[in-house]
């Protein structure tokens, strides 16, 4: 008798409702993979495009969604040899080949390969999901499963974006859209180790005060006031060395014109639309860079959780559903009066 896990897949493309408890096969690792016990699975806004079939239209269904895993090692793979059974562990959401020319110089994401857990292949709103041993590392003791599930896509997101793209420095002063975004609470929190000044927008007068209680310098309610002119106004007219936005269309053309002269926008996402119209002037005279980001390295990953462990970033939990309450969970994330992370917790 095939062994069976409690799990609550999308059964169809279509809203909250296509989320449906139920039963799935328990998942056997294979040669070089690892079973996790889940505990926890956070929610991205990525599990809403597929759920909509906006992202990766042709899975086949039932599939299950959830990049943001928390667990333990329920069973090895033959092969894998330097992991103990009952491990404490965070996932790393991005999986890839391993032998391209990508992967072997440490630029995984950028694998013709790659796959996101939850997205391309099943993901953690389940009570087992099996991974390859490269995507496995340890929790850090000083978070909860609740806490490390808010961690891995948005923290790696908010990495790349910052370190890598903008490669932010201490004279820099960054814009940061959207603050109470699982993946803009991260970047707030690296632009500040990185020494920058921190300008963050948000919708709510309490998601600014938990932006400036991170760390941002200058906070603007973009409800409240035109926020092109308040970055202006907070520059000295000059505008911001850097950008980090994923709310796409409807801020694209302000967010350009609040950049200064060789000035960057890094844009991971575009929540509010992707079909976003840029004003080449702006670009070409101005000299601006335009970098799209997806996901980060692996290895940094490792990086992060040794900034948490030594209580130097922190997650940002707004929120806790049982798993079988995850068609709620996504009702909640469409409000967006949220700052941070939903996360489902998994018995």
């Amino acid at each position: 008798m095939t062994p069976t896990m409690h799990a609550v897949p999308m059964t169809a493309r279509g809203g909250p409702e296509v989320l449906q408890p139920t039963t799935l096969p328990t998942p056997e690792p294979g040669p070089g993979e690892v079973r996790v016990r889940v505990r926890a699975v956070a929610l991205n806004h990525l599990d809403t495009w597929v759920r909509r079939g906006v992202a990766s239209p042709y899975l086949p269904l039932p599939h299950l969604l959830g990049s943001d895993v928390s667990g333990d090692i329920d069973a090895l793979g033959p092969g894998v040899t330097d992991q103990d059974l009952g491990a404490p562990v965070i996932l790393n959401p991005g999986v890839s080949c391993g032998h391209c020319e990508a992967c072997l110089t440490g630029a995984d994401n950028l694998c013709r390969q790659y796959q996101i857990l939850g997205e391309h292949r099943p993901g953690g709103y389940a009570q087992y999901i099996v991974v390859p041993r490269a995507n496995v590392l340890p929790k850090p003791d000083t978070l909860t499963h609740t806490q490390a599930a808010a961690l891995p896509l948005a923290a790696l997101t908010a990495w790349q974006m910052v370190f890598d793209k903008a490669q932010l420095h201490p004279w820099h002063t960054v814009l940061i859209m959207a603050a109470g975004s699982g993946v803009s609470t991260y970047a707030l929190q690296f632009a500040k180790l990185a020494g920058a000044t921190v300008i963050a927008t948000a919708g709510s007068d309490d998601k600014l005060q938990l932006a400036r209680d991170l760390g941002a310098d200058h906070t603007i309610n973009y409800r409240d006031a035109d926020y092109g002119q308040q970055v202006r106004a907070l520059t000295g007219g000059a505008g911001v060395d850097v950008a980090l936005d994923h709310t796409g269309a409807d801020n694209w053309q302000t967010t350009l014109k609040a950049l200064k002269w060789g000035g960057a926008l890094v844009t991971c996402g575009a929540t509010s639309g992707y079909d976003a119209t840029t004003p080449l002037a702006q670009v070409f005279y101005k000299q601006l860079r335009i970098l799209g980001s997806t996901m980060g390295r692996k290895g940094d990953l490792h990086k992060i959780a040794r900034l948490v462990a030594q209580g130097r970033v922190h997650p940002i939990v707004a929120g806790e559903y049982p798993l079988d309450d995850a068609a709620r969970a996504h009702e909640r994330m469409a409000d967006r009066d949220l700052f941070g992370k939903l996360v489902l917790t998994v018995p």
